[in-house]
C-alpha cells in the first residue's frame, strides 16, 4: 500500500473524528427537543415544518404508540412504492425526458420502486440508459431523502424507548420524518452537492451532448464512428444524498467509478467521508440522549474496529494481487510506474487499496455505492465485503438502521451475559426479558431467511441460472441476495439480474430485509419504554467497558459465523483454495 493511501486514510479518520461529535450532538438537539425545549434552526425550519404538518393533517404534539408509529411508517412506505412505481411505468409520457427513455417493465418498475423505498438502491439497469431526468429527480432522489429519514426515525424511536420509563409512546413518525429531511439531510446535501459541482461532477438538465472523438473507430462492416454521445443530468445533487443517506444508487451504471460521479481523488475521498458521516454521528447522538457518553464511545469503538478490520483486510488482499497472475510471472508490485495489485475491475485513478477501503465502507454502511467492480475481486477479497454485509448493519450500518442493529446485538449480548451468571440482564436501567428476546430473535432471523432461502432457490431453479458455474457462481448468487436482504445495493455485477425471477425475488428480499427488521425494532422500543428504570447494583454488568465490547464483537461474529459459514465454504473459500 502506498504512502499516499495511508495518508488519505489517516486524514479521513481525522476529519471524521472532528466532525462526527458535532453532528451527533446537533442531531440529538433536533430530535430531543420535544423533551428539552426548542431545536436549533427553529426560526428557519419551524415555519416550513408547520406548513408540512398542516398539509398532512398532523398534530406535532400528539405522540404515537409503537404500533401506530409502525403503521404510519408502513403506510408512508406503501404509498411511496405506489407513486414511484407509477412514475417509472409512465416516464415515457412525462416531461424532462430529453433522451426519450422508455417506461420500465412491470417487474423492473416493481423492483426499482421497492429498492429505493427500502433504502437498498439496487439497480438491475444502467441509469443513464433507462431513467429520464424526471424519474431521477422526482422519483429516485426524493426516495433517497425520505428512505434515509425513515431510518433516522427508527433509531430515534428506539433511543426514546431506552430513555423513557413508564411511557406508552415513542414520538410521532411524521414529525421525526419531517425533521430528519429538513434539518439534517437537506442542509448537508446542499453543501455536499456544491462541493461536488466545484470538482466537476455533472449538474444540468441536458440530454446527450455530441462530442467528436479524437480517434475514429472502424467497425467490421467498414462503418466509421467519429462521434460520441455524452449523457448529462442532475448528477451532483443526487450523488450527495446518495452517499449521505447511505443509499448508493448511481446516476450512471459505473456508479462512483464514473468520472461524472467522482471526478478525481478528492471526490473519492469526500464520498467516503459522506457515507460514513451520519451513521457514526448517530452513535454520538445515542450517547447524548441516554446521557452516558461512555456507551457511545464503546459502540463507536466496536463499529470502527470491525470496519477497520474489513477495510484493511480487503485493501491488503487486493493490493497483493491475483495469485494466478503471479504464477504467470506478471508483475503486480507497487512501484513508481504502477499502483500494483489486482487491477481487474479497478478504476486506475484510485487503485486497488482505495477500492478495498471503499468496498468495506460501502458494505459496512449499507450504502451500495462502488468505485470498482466487486465481482473482479480475488475470491477471498470478494468474500470480505460479502461477509461484512452478512454481519448485519452494524459497522456502522445505514443511516439509523445501523445504530438500531448494533443496539439489538447489545441487547442479545447482555442477555447472554445474564444467563451465564444467573441474573436478569439489564441494559441502561431496563430489564431485558423474554418479550424483548423473542423480538430480537425475529430481528436476527429475518435477514438470513431472506438471503439463504432465495439464494438456494435461485441455485436450484434452472430458469434462474444466469451466473457462472462453480464456486464463483455461488458467490455471485450469495453476494447479490446478501446485498438485497441487507438493503445494501452493491453487486457482483457480472450476474444478470434483470430477469423476471431476480427482479421479483430480490424485490421481495428487500422488503423482508427492511420491514421484518424495522417492526421488531419498534416493538422492542415500545416494550422498553413501558418499563420502569431500575437502579444499577453491584451485580449489574457494565456495558461501557472493554469486556462488554469484546463480548459484543464475539456475539456478532458467532451469529454470522454459525449462519453463513457453510455457504461461504462452498463459495469464496472453496474458490480461494482452488487457486
Amino acid at each position: 500500500m502506498s504512502w499516499q493511501n495511508i495518508v488519505q486514510f489517516i486524514l479521513l479518520a481525522g476529519l471524521l473524528a472532528v466532525t462526527v461529535p458535532a453532528l451527533g450532538r446537533y442531531i440529538a438537539m433536533v430530535f430531543g427537543s420535544r423533551d428539552d425545549g426548542s431545536a436549533p434552526g427553529d426560526r428557519v425550519f419551524g415555519p416550513v415544518e408547520r406548513f408540512v404538518y398542516r398539509v398532512l393533517g398532523v398534530d406535532p404534539e400528539r405522540e404515537q404508540r409503537w404500533n401506530v408509529y409502525a403503521a404510519s411508517l408502513m403506510a408512508f412506505s406503501l404509498m411511496s412504492v405506489l407513486v414511484l412505481y407509477t412514475l417509472l411505468r409512465t416516464q415515457s409520457l412525462l416531461p424532462f425526458n430529453p433522451t426519450d427513455r422508455e417506461s420500465l417493465s412491470p417487474t423492473g418498475a416493481f423492483n426499482t420502486a421497492i429498492s429505493f423505498v427500502t433504502n437498498t438502491n439496487w439497480q438491475w439497469y444502467s441509469g443513464e440508459l433507462s431513467m429520464s431526468h424526471l424519474s431521477q429527480m422526482l422519483g429516485l432522489a426524493v426516495q433517497n431523502f425520505v428512505s434515509a429519514a425513515v431510518g433516522l426515525a427508527i433509531a430515534i424511536a428506539l433511543i426514546r424507548g431506552i430513555t423513557r420509563a413508564g411511557s406508552r409512546t415513542l414520538g410521532n413518525f411524521w414529525v421525526d420524518l419531517t425533521r430528519g429531511v429538513l434539518r439534517i439531510l437537506l442542509p448537508l446535501s446542499l453543501v455536499a452537492a456544491v462541493v461536488l459541482m466545484s470538482q466537476g461532477v455533472v449538474q444540468n438538465l441536458n440530454g446527450n451532448t455530441t462530442a467528436t472523438t479524437v480517434d475514429k473507430v472502424v467497425l467490421d462492416d467498414g462503418t466509421e464512428i467519429v462521434e460520441q454521445q455524452i449523457p448529462g443530468g442532475p448528477v451532483a445533487s443526487q450523488e450527495a444524498i446518495k452517499e449521505l443517506g447511505t443509499n448508493g444508487g448511481g446516476y450512471y451504471n459505473a456508479n462512483s467509478s464514473h468520472p461524472f460521479e467522482s471526478s478525481n481523488g478528492f471526490t473519492n475521498f469526500f464520498e467516503l467521508y459522506m457515507l460514513l458521516l451520519i451513521p457514526l454521528s448517530l452513535v454520538v447522538t445515542f450517547g447524548t440522549l441516554v446521557r452516558d457518553k461512555r456507551q457511545s464511545r464503546l459502540l463507536l469503538a466496536v463499529m470502527a474496529g470491525i470496519l477497520i478490520a474489513f477495510a484493511g483486510f480487503t485493501a491488503l488482499v487486493e493490493q497483493n494481487g491475483n495469485p494466478r497472475l503471479a504464477d504467470a510471472q506478471v508483475d503486480q508490485s507497487l512501484s513508481v510506474t504502477q499502483s500494483g495489485g489486482n487491477m481487474e475491475g479497478k478504476e486506475v485513478r484510485f487503485g486497488a487499496a482505495s477500492c478495498g477501503v471503499f468496498a468495506a465502507s460501502t458494505t459496512g454502511t449499507s450504502t451500495g455505492a462502488v468505485n470498482c467492480m466487486h465481482d473482479s475481486f480475488t475470491p477471498i477479497g470478494g468474500m470480505a465485503p460479502m461477509l461484512h454485509m452478512m454481519l448485519g448493519e452494524i459497522s456502522p450500518g445505514g443511516v439509523g438502521v445501523g445504530l438500531s442493529g448494533v443496539l439489538i446485538m447489545a441487547l442479545l449480548s447482555v442477555f447472554i451475559a445474564g444467563l451465564m451468571v444467573g441474573r436478569t440482564p439489564e441494559y441502561l436501567g431496563k430489564k431485558i426479558q423474554a418479550a424483548e428476546m423473542k423480538l430480537v430473535t425475529l430481528y436476527i432471523l429475518a435477514m438470513p431467511f431472506a438471503l439463504l432461502t432465495f439464494a438456494a432457490t435461485a441455485v436450484v431453479l434452472s430458469s434462474a441460472t444466469t451466473f457462472q458455474e462453480g464456486p464463483h457462481g455461488l458467490s455471485e448468487v450469495l453476494y447479490n441476495y446478501a446485498s438485497s436482504a441487507n438493503n445494501n445495493g452493491s453487486a457482483f455485477a457480472y450476474q444478470g439480474t434483470g430477469t423476471q425471477w431476480y427482479t421479483v425475488s430480490q424485490g421481495i428480499s428487500m422488503l423482508m430485509g427492511r420491514f421484518f427488521t424495522i417492526i421488531p425494532v419498534l416493538a422492542i422500543g415500545g416494550s422498553l419504554a413501558a418499563k420502569p428504570k431500575v437502579p444499577a447494583t453491584s451485580g449489574t454488568m457494565p456495558t461501557h467497558n472493554p469486556l462488554f465490547g469484546f463480548l459484543l464483537v464475539g456475539v456478532i461474529a458467532i451469529v454470522a459465523g454459525l449462519t453463513f459459514f457453510p455457504a461461504l465454504a462452498l463459495g469464496p473459500i472453496l474458490e480461494h483454495l482452488s487457486l
